[in-house]
């Protein structure tokens, strides 16, 4: 696009509602980390990803303020998060991607253990977990999922044939997904979903299938409209996660 790394490229999109703001530079802030009983991610975090947001990215995720979650549209991003403690930590931090939204004393990441424990330098981690609360920076990166296609996720509160909510899995670069629009054969046009809540997307009395939907992808990849046609089968089920066939770099 033609930016250094020092610059700060804000752009509000005419698209909709949505505004995004590209963060080019590290900016300084604060980090804390939650615990599961496996030392993962959680699975109810608030942009509905479930079992993919307990395990994406090793399971170096992160819970992030209000001004990173954006409602939502902040979901499934990555930073790169660097603890300012350089007896502690090391200069290239953890690259993190958010999952959930989570306000804390003043901090814009509420780390998953893996993510907070991955800015230590060895032999630092206790001492680092013992601080709590830590210094940071932090700028946003590209995601990098090698091999992986995005894929449509089916979610668990769909209902055959009457009502469908899905999400995302794997959308790679600085990507974000601003609309997301289903083809309804019978009248020939476009319906719009609804965001329900985080990166969940949901359409009563869907159209039968195969079901073809386009997403609108603000990002690395440009500004543009994708068609994914047929993505979604005749008889979708619920919980299954449909492979779109396409990477966004």
């Amino acid at each position: 696009m033609g930016f250094t790394p020092t610059e700060l490229f804000i752009c509000s999109l005419c698209h909709g509602t949505a505004a995004r703001t590209w963060l080019l530079y590290f900016v300084s802030s604060r980090a804390t980390f939650y615990n599961t009983s496996d030392g993962l991610g959680t699975p109810t975090g608030a942009c509905g990803y479930l079992e993919y947001g307990r395990t994406i990215n090793y399971a170096k995720v992160t819970g992030v303020s209000s001004a990173l979650y954006r409602g939502g549209l902040g979901c499934g991003a990555c930073y790169q998060v660097r603890c300012k403690l350089p007896s502690l930590c090391t200069t290239s931090g953890v690259t993190v991607v958010v999952t959930d939204y989570g306000e804390g004393d003043r901090t814009d990441f509420i780390l998953s253990n893996r993510g907070y424990t991955g800015m230590a330098r060895a032999g630092a981690v206790n001492k680092l977990v013992s601080y709590g609360v830590v210094p940071v920076e932090y700028q946003r990166v590209s995601c990098q999922y090698p091999g992986n296609n995005i894929k449509v996720k089916v979610l668990e509160s769909s209902r055959f044939p009457d009502y469908l909510a899905l999400t995302f899995l794997y959308v790679g670069g600085k990507n974000d997904i601003t609309d997301v629009q289903v083809w309804q054969p019978h009248s020939h046009q476009w319906t719009g979903m609804r965001r329900s809540y985080g990166a969940v997307w949901d359409l009563p009395n869907p159209p039968t299938g195969p079901i073809t939907i386009r997403i609108y992808v603000t990002g690395s990849a440009g500004n543009e409209w994708v068609k994914l046609n047929g993505v979604i089968p005749r008889r979708w089920r619920v919980g299954a996660a449909y492979d779109t066939g396409l990477q966004l770099s």
